[in-house]
């Protein structure tokens, strides 16, 4: 309260927030269902542009690019490892 104003803000109930996260799928039941493929994805889309900056002399930009695929190219070798 600043200057005797009633506050217009309202109190929210921790309960909704609960229920809602227990309604959740589990992330390793989501990563499951579809994560090979949007890793495969994302692994083509920074080696793509790893590949584009490289070409066009931005070693800096490459190297961020090749660790981003990376990134991916791991996850897709851990979700067939789970399979």
């Amino acid at each position: 309260m600043q200057n005797g104003r009633k506050s217009t803000r309202r109190r929210q109930s921790v309960e909704p927030f609960i229920a809602r996260s227990t309604a959740t799928i589990p992330r390793a039941a989501h990563s499951a269902s579809n994560g090979f493929q949007s890793a495969q994805r994302s692994y083509e889309r920074y080696l793509a542009l790893a590949q584009e900056e490289a070409r066009s002399g931005n070693v800096v930009g490459a190297e961020n690019y090749y660790q981003h695929a990376e990134h991916y190219f791991r996850l897709m070798s851990l979700n067939r490892a789970a399979t």
